[in-house]
């Protein structure tokens, strides 16, 4: 029972972190906190940038979650700590590994999904200032983009 109730926990958790993670990007990230996000916005050939102290706003409360949760049987708060990790490991897979290829892993990829998260992270990309920004998810992609991904896909099978 006590499995379930954190795996419920955190299957929900991993569900609000993107709203989460959205509002971090738009308002911190682009916002009072920018001069650490601002070099991933700048093209450079750094392997680390400023940005990724990031991943320690994420993973400090994760981890204190999990440890205090399991330490002192508090389930549900272990519970959202992990989910917080694996929202952490998703956006680690998407974010850096698919979408800017840090580590060449998936290079490439025809799966629509991918595409369409590729396509929102350029437009997300083409404002290298903190203001006009648009696509501040991960994960769930607005409906334009699918659609324009589609239509690329429509239009490449009629030249075939």
């Amino acid at each position: 029972m006590i499995f379930l109730l954190i795996l419920s926990i955190t299957l929900v958790t991993f569900i609000i972190m993107e709203g989460i993670t959205w509002a971090m990007h738009k308002y911190v990230m682009h916002g009072f906190l920018w001069y650490l996000h601002e070099d991933h916005h700048k093209p450079n050939n750094h392997f680390f940038e400023k940005n990724d102290t990031f991943f320690l706003i994420f993973a400090i409360p994760s981890w204190l979650c999990i440890m205090i949760g399991l330490e002192d049987k508090i389930f549900w708060l272990a519970g959202i700590g992990f989910g917080i990790a694996l929202y952490g490991f998703a956006y680690f897979m998407v974010h850096d590994v698919i979408i800017h290829q840090r580590f060449k892993w998936f290079s490439r990829s025809n799966n629509i999904y991918v595409k369409a998260i590729k396509w929102a992270h350029k437009m997300h990309h083409k404002h290298l200032d903190k203001e006009k920004g648009e696509s501040f998810g991960l994960l769930f992609v607005a409906k334009k983009y699918w659609e324009k991904v589609l239509k690329d896909k429509a239009i490449r099978k009629q030249k075939l």
